[in-house]
């Protein structure tokens, strides 16, 4: 059975988003990027909430981006290559190809989306993640913990729940960025 992986860029302070809802305290190193890319590549399914989606569409929507350099080439291009579910109520069409709406998050449909998946599932953004978590869905988390503190909004990591985790691996970046591998106890 494939994994339903987390993965999150978060502040020191647990924020996923600066007070204003930017994303610009973040700015990946090459290195970063590469592994950000690497950990995307190893899924063949993205699960979106609509922000997220909107946010990473521009992979596909958006030519400049890919044109910068070779790595953003191959992120854009290992984002394409994905799978995609949006889960929205308002979102009419996907603006990207493999790419479906679901009108709710339904745990079932993911538990089934699992069992038939040849490769692993990841899951971006917060929102939907906290719900991922609390249907026992996730089996793994990945965090960039970027060092800044942003007094921020949206925290990486669901508040209201108690999730058991076990430090599988972690990496430390020349520009201060750690990147921890966590497996989610059964």
């Amino acid at each position: 059975m494939a994994k339903l992986i987390y993965a999150s860029n978060m502040s020191l302070d647990g924020w996923t988003e600066d007070a204003q809802g930017g994303f610009s305290w973040a700015p990946p190193s090459d290195d970063v990027f590469v592994a950000i890319t690497e950990l995307m590549a190893s899924g063949d399914t993205y699960l979106y909430g609509r922000r997220m989606y909107d946010v990473m569409a521009v992979w596909e929507t958006d030519a400049t981006l890919a044109a910068r350099s070779d790595l953003t080439a191959r992120y854009a291009s290992v984002w394409q290559a994905a799978d995609k579910v949006v889960y929205s109520s308002t979102l009419a069409e996907p603006r990207t190809a493999t790419t479906r709406i679901e009108r709710r998050f339904d745990p079932a449909a993911v538990r089934d989306l699992k069992a038939a998946a040849t490769g692993d599932l990841l899951v971006g953004g917060p929102h939907l993640a906290a719900q991922a978590f609390a249907a026992g869905l996730v089996d793994e988390v990945q965090l960039y913990v970027w060092p800044v503190i942003l007094g921020g909004r949206n925290p990486a990591l669901p508040t209201d729940q108690q999730i058991e985790l076990d430090l599988v691996d972690q990496r430390t970046f020349p520009n201060g960025v750690v990147h921890l591998r966590y497996r989610v106890r059964s």
